[in-house]
């Protein structure tokens, strides 16, 4: 039996670990801040529930096969506090998370250690610990190769499509690319059907047309007309759509503008590309998200 620890019950990780559960051949255990007492999953093919053990204290933390690192991507500092109980020799991490640094983040501290990085598009919303909305089955890409190849048998059984591809670095801008319009519906704190606005289209098509320079210049394969695709994606799917940026901010928590935005800023800048629109975003975002009258 794999063991199979999930850092960062989530939206996400708490519907992976939920579909992982259903496997008598894998033994989850979620590591938490708070305890909860099950996992109850709305799948679009009915509800799914597991009980797996639940971890509230790293010091508690023993070696595992595999962990799936499902924090948000400002949190690794977090993650890493259950990675030093949970990895062992033969461990290896899966990093379920948004941007195109999932390695960078995680490599310096884990020298050697297997790190499989990994696309994920599984939309959910997680009303309650434990109380998770999945809104479609989605998808997980991670590189070819044997690590690539491990990852994918451990979802066998699920209704997620977890596959691996020969080119991950596009397929991680192709995301970005997505994710960074969504900082628009941050901004704005209006759900995907704002995209239906001509003027709003236009500054989503220009934030991707600056993540298209950057992740070109990096060496991703991305399509000139990726904004309008993007643009067209919104449009087309459900209008009360919220995005992951989007709820953080009305919520008031932290949000991934760094992963989401801020990393084509700053890699834009190593390269020389001018990146006006994602540098704008970034700026107002965390200015309108600041306490008191905004100022740092």
């Amino acid at each position: 039996m794999q063991k199979i620890a999930i850092v960062g019950p989530g939206a996400v990780g708490g519907t992976v670990a939920a579909w992982l559960a259903q496997s008598p051949a894998l033994d989850v255990t979620v590591c938490a801040r708070t305890a909860f007492d099950d996992l109850q999953v709305e799948t679009p093919d009915g509800e799914i529930a597991a009980t797996p053990a639940v971890l509230t204290d790293p010091a508690a933390a023993r070696p595992v096969d595999w962990i799936l690192v499902c924090t948000k991507a400002y949190d690794a500092a977090g993650a890493l506090t259950w990675l030093k109980g949970l990895v062992g020799p033969q461990t290896r991490v899966a990093v379920l998370q948004n941007g195109v640094e999932h390695v960078e983040r995680f490599a310096p501290h884990l020298p050697d250690v297997a790190i499989v990085p990994a696309v994920v598009d599984i939309p959910a919303e997680r009303a309650a610990p434990g109380r998770i909305r999945q809104r479609r089955m989605g998808t997980i890409l991670v590189p070819e190769g044997a690590d690539g190849d491990a990852f994918v048998d451990l979802f066998g059984h699920t209704s997620i499509a977890v596959s691996t591809t020969d080119d991950f670095k596009t397929a991680a801008w192709r995301k970005l690319a997505l994710n960074c319009a969504g900082a628009v519906n941050a901004l704005t704190l209006k759900p995907s059907g704002v995209a239906h606005r001509d003027a709003i289209a236009d500054i989503m098509k220009a934030l991707v047309a600056e993540c298209v320079a950057v992740g070109r210049a990096v060496g991703a394969t991305l399509p000139d007309d990726m904004g309008q695709a993007v643009v067209d994606g919104y449009r087309s799917g459900p209008t009360d759509g919220v995005n992951s940026l989007h709820a953080d901010r009305a919520a008031g928590r932290p949000m991934e503008l760094d992963a989401r935005n801020g990393v084509i800023v700053r890699l834009g800048a190593k390269h020389g590309i001018a990146t006006p629109m994602n540098a704008m975003i970034v700026a107002l975002i965390e200015a309108a998200a600041a306490p008191g009258d905004g100022r740092p």
